[in-house]
């Protein structure tokens, strides 16, 4: 079944590739709103975050912004991003083909 001619291309296709991506983007939003950074700051670190390795994905570079950011404003530090980040990975390869990944609770 095709599309109708009166709905743009942009209406048609998602707007994230990925559900981590749309996850991200509303977390930086979140933030923003709640104080922890403003918007312009926001914008300043992906910003340069885009500058820096163009074989990054945009929201890769969004994602390493935020995880940038956060970390400067003391919202979490290296060593916690990069257990949660070890934490998802073995998630991720116990996970069953087709069956969401799905991180256990902290006890």
């Amino acid at each position: 079944m095709s599309q109708p001619d009166s709905i743009s291309k942009t209406e048609r296709d998602p707007v994230f590739a990925e559900p981590w991506q749309a996850q991200a983007f509303a977390l930086a939003v979140r933030l923003s709103e709640q104080g922890y950074f403003t918007w312009k700051e926001w914008s300043a670190a992906l910003a340069d975050e885009l500058k820096t390795e163009a074989t990054l994905g945009y929201y890769e570079h969004w994602l390493a912004a935020l995880e940038r950011l956060v970390t400067a404003k003391g919202l979490t530090n290296e060593a916690a991003l990069l257990e949660r980040k070890e934490a998802w990975a073995d998630a991720y390869r116990h996970t069953p083909h087709g069956k969401p990944v799905e991180l256990l609770k902290e006890a």
